[in-house]
């Protein structure tokens, strides 16, 4: 049980591993990993020990059976980790009476991302070490040079941000690292009739980028487009506020009824509008930093040209190196002076040259992309220290910080709002007509279920369901 074998199985070193595995998997029980966030969190960075003591465990000829997904897996890490090391500029934050908040970066134009895209989030000064991941709300072909993400307070985490930007105390400047954007590599939102968005509280986020993004196909390419219909359910009055996060924030406005758009929102705990609730958006704007830059896509516009030179590049260096020390190191100790050449220094300097390969490669890489990207962060630079005093369209600007309302043009004008009820799905569903109506679904999974249920009942034949969700 205790026996450390420098020429075979390690019994020792496959306990080890084994230990580190168990306690990563015992903090994933929901209700662990749910109740004790930061105890989940912070486990899982055992993995690098878990496969350290692996490859010590079986050696580095049967640890090659998974080097192909492990060496794509540290040629990502690398470079996530590449990306975190920036401090990016936050432009505004958008404070909503709910509880939750719109944090508005400013981006490089030539970064690109398809609706649902998700984003990491990192606030050093609430935890250096967590990472939190949000939908963006934004579109990059609607909004060229902003990327936005709502993040709805609930955990420890979203409380302190929320607790830090809704109060009217003078933040000049609030530090966030990022990763990302991750997301699919296409949609199909234009190959239907029909586009029902069915959501409940935060889970409406991914389908304002839907909207966006049909919305910029509709008033550029004047495209036909399918019609949406957004039937989304909150609890408070207040959490109506989020449907006007529809309209982006910028100077140039949009006009949404060139979309053929239908809202149904169902407030389920208020019976009426409160009278001392309100749903007006207000905005924090933050000096720009010189240390600040735009999100950029860590590998330029080309990036998977790029990532395949990493790939391959590392790989090869990668053979070259440890075929020298196999040639001039491991190979005379073997055959020379008659002694077997530990197994377990053998994975070691298999390891570390891996790790190696990839970061001279993949540091020089990025390093050329940042030259390239150079010019977008010197624009954080030039800009004035300012703030806007009423709209981000009116461009009238002030040293003066302060939280003020948007005059924005409010959706919730032109949305049906039911109090007191649930939406009744079956029958909403039912009722939209079209031969061919795709429904996504987006919130609790109770609600995800019901609906897979009633799109899949055979009923109605015109039903294609699919779910999106961010369970973390």
């Amino acid at each position: 049980m205790v026996k450390w074998d420098k020429f075979g199985v390690s019994n020792l070193a496959g306990e080890i591993s084994l230990i580190f595995g168990l306690l990563m998997w015992i903090s994933t029980i929901p209700r662990i990993r749910r109740k004790f966030f930061d105890l989940f969190f912070y486990t899982h960075y055992l993995y690098i020990l878990f496969i350290v003591f692996f490859i010590f465990h079986v050696g580095i000829t049967y640890a090659f059976l998974m080097l192909p997904s492990f060496y794509l897996f540290l040629v990502d890490r690398y470079l996530r980790f590449l990306q975190s090391r920036n401090q990016v500029r936050l432009v505004s934050a958008r404070v909503l009476p709910c509880e939750a908040v719109e944090l508005n970066f400013s981006k490089a134009h030539g970064l690109t991302y398809n609706p649902t895209s998700v984003m990491f989030i990192n606030i050093p000064s609430i935890s250096k070490l967590q990472w939190h991941p949000f939908t963006i709300t934004s579109n990059s072909n609607l909004e060229h040079e902003n990327l936005s993400v709502v993040i709805k307070s609930g955990g420890t985490w979203t409380q302190k941000l929320y607790k830090l930007l809704s109060t009217h105390s003078a933040i000049d400047r609030l530090g966030v690292s990022v990763e990302g954007p991750y997301g699919p590599a296409s949609t199909d939102f234009l190959r239907c009739d029909t586009l029902v968005l069915i959501s409940g509280g935060s889970g409406i986020t991914p389908f304002i980028s839907i909207i966006r993004e049909l919305l910029f196909l509709k008033t550029t390419f004047k495209c036909k487009t399918p019609k949406v219909v957004l039937i989304c359910s909150f609890g408070t009055y207040s959490s109506l506020s989020m449907i006007n996060l529809i309209l982006p924030l910028s100077s140039t406005p949009y006009d949404i009824s060139n979309l053929e758009l239908q809202i149904e929102a169902y407030i389920t705990k208020d019976k009426e509008p409160q009278s001392n609730s309100h749903i007006d958006l207000q905005t924090k704007w933050f000096k720009p930093n010189p240390s600040d830059v735009p999100i950029y896509a860590i590998l330029g516009p080309n990036s998977w040209l790029w990532l395949g030179a990493i790939i391959s590049l590392s790989f090869i260096i990668f053979l070259i190196i440890i075929g020298i020390i196999g040639r001039y190191y491991i190979f005379p100790i073997d055959h020379n002076s008659g002694v077997i050449f530990s197994f377990h220094l053998k994975s070691f300097l298999h390891m570390l040259v891996i790790c190696g390969s990839i970061a001279i490669v993949a540091s020089a890489v990025v390093l050329l992309n940042k030259k390239n990207n150079a010019k977008e962060a010197n624009k954080i630079q030039s800009l004035e220290v300012s703030t806007p005093t009423v709209s981000p369209s009116s461009m009238i600007y002030n040293v003066d910080r302060e939280l003020e309302s948007l005059p924005c043009q409010s959706l919730v004008q032109a949305t049906n709002v039911h109090f007191g009820v649930r939406p009744d799905l079956r029958r909403l569903l039912f009722e939209i007509k079209g031969s061919s109506v795709k429904v996504l679904a987006s919130g609790p999974k109770k609600m995800r279920q019901e609906v897979a249920a009633i799109c899949s009942s055979g009923l109605v034949e015109n039903l294609h369901f699919e779910s999106i969700s961010f369970s973390w």
